[in-house]
């Protein structure tokens, strides 16, 4: 029997997973933050040696049973870091085939059910990126959101947020029920002194603060849902450069939407698909709950030569319940 490794290096933990070829789930394991932009390549090799060896002990494998390892690697953006991250994965001292890509991949390879088309993330960020059908072209965004004007994940659309609250206060735009909405959730005796101790930094308002926007946006403000439909089809655009980067305008395909901000629901996801439709009008928008590290172990499985079936696919997704 073969088995395959995904390994899913992430800001703040690292997940492993060990399947074998009939799509089955082994092992599992975790290891730290492994974001070598944080970490360093020696805290990445740290991460991922914690989360391998902890797998390979639940699998109750032996390392040269391993027939290929898939890695989804946070922070690996552009291609003068790839000679860094396959020394690192080197270290590791596994001698078999393997793929590496930045992350956002893997919650395509996991999310769709044929393992192509685009994913879109929203969450405390953006990103966003695609794989054709024969995993030979890529399509990306930078993935450095207010940077580089990509919008919208949670902090953006907290930015946008305050500063349209800062146009109330200075009567550049009409009042909106926003303003007293984040009075109350900082505690601020007034609209100055929200103003003043954001700007100031004494009032911490961060992406966790984003279900406040639409909360608001449902209670019949229109400045909120102004913000809500601006935050759609921002993530819209993105997608939209990504679909023209693969020339998918005319095909049927899935868009993968992962992270927290799409459990807000239609007030995003509508905006978002009118956007996308207007260029490509056969893509299906799917919500996916599935784990990164699936996809790993599928990019594993694919690196060593082994044809994926719809059924294996569909397997390991539903085996993995870690």
């Amino acid at each position: 029997m073969k088995y395959y490794l995904g390994i899913d290096i992430g800001a703040t933990k690292t997940a492993a997973l060990i399947a074998d070829e009939n799509g089955n789930q082994i092992g599992t394991g975790r290891g730290g933050p492994g974001n070598h932009e944080t970490v360093g390549f020696d805290g990445m090799e740290t991460a991922m040696c914690d989360a391998l060896d902890s797998a390979i002990l639940d699998a109750n494998i032996h390392r040269d049973q391993i027939a290929g390892i898939g890695f989804g690697i946070a922070g690996y953006d552009w291609s003068a870091e790839e000679s860094h991250m396959q020394a690192t994965i080197a270290r590791l001292g596994l001698n078999v085939p393997y793929k590496m890509v930045n992350d956002v991949v893997l919650g395509l390879l996991a999310g769709t059910n044929e393992g192509w088309g685009v994913a879109v993330v929203s969450g405390t960020g953006c990103n966003c990126r695609g794989w054709d059908k024969e995993h030979k072209r890529e399509g990306r965004v930078t993935g450095y959101g207010v940077l580089m004007g990509e919008s919208a994940g949670g902090s953006e659309l907290i930015n946008r947020t305050m500063q349209i609250i800062g146009y109330s206060w200075t009567k550049r735009l009409p009042s909106t029920l926003l303003a007293n909405t984040f009075i109350d959730h900082v505690g601020a005796k007034n609209l100055e002194d929200l103003i003043e101790g954001y700007t100031k930094g004494y009032y911490a308002i961060g992406a966790d603060s984003a279900p406040l926007v639409f909360q608001t946006a449902a209670q019949g403000d229109a400045v909120a849902q102004d913000l809500v439909k601006w935050a759609g089809v921002e993530l819209g655009e993105m997608a939209n450069a990504v679909i023209r980067q693969l020339n998918f305008e005319n095909l049927e395909f899935e868009v993968a939407l992962i992270g927290s901000m799409f459990k807000s629901g239609e007030p995003l996801i509508a905006p978002m698909r009118d956007t996308i439709h207007s260029l490509a009008p056969k893509a299906k928008l799917i919500r996916t709950e599935a784990k990164p590290v699936v996809g790993a172990t599928l990019l594993g499985m694919e690196a060593s030569g082994l044809t994926i079936t719809l059924e294996q696919r569909n397997k390991l997704k539903k085996s993995f319940v870690k």
